[in-house]
């Protein structure tokens, strides 16, 4: 594997609350802790990671709009844009990388609504339920992808 291999981690609405989110649901971990774990996984498998984060859906369509240039594969965790943001669908389209959703949670055993995601069909791959360790596994399917 190329070990240039660029992966976007992007976080969307709320992630930055991680610490102060239900524990049962999110962990316990902040945002700039996950990030490091991230950032440690990444470099055992080889890869190259950079963080966004935004809590404007805008914000996080015009960066997807910005991804062919600057990585070659995208994790996203939209947050409860998951389940209604049909434009960031449209950008992740558009953006036409390989890329896995990922959910902290189980989303699939929560509330009706966040069953749904608007998502489906686009990414690669979709890893939930694993709290922090579903980014790794999210990497590790990229790399793979990436050989």
């Amino acid at each position: 594997m190329n070990s240039r291999n660029r992966i976007e981690i992007m976080h969307g609405v709320n992630l930055d609350q991680l610490g102060r989110r239900p524990a049962e649901h999110y962990g316990a971990l902040t945002l700039d802790q996950l990030e490091q774990k991230i950032e440690g996984w990444s470099h055992e498998l080889g890869l190259t990671v950079r963080f966004f984060r935004s809590n404007s859906e805008g914000s996080f369509v015009e960066h997807l709009h910005r991804l062919a240039d600057v990585a070659d594969a995208v994790i996203l965790n939209p947050g409860a844009w998951t389940h209604y943001a049909w434009a960031i669908r449209d950008a992740l389209e558009i953006a036409d990388l390989p890329s896995v959703e990922v959910h902290l949670s189980d989303v699939s055993a929560r509330e009706s609504w966040r069953q749904v995601s608007v998502l489906e069909g686009v990414v690669s791959d979709v890893v939930s339920g694993q709290g922090p360790e579903g980014y790794n596994a999210a990497l590790q399917l990229l790399a793979a992808k990436l050989k």
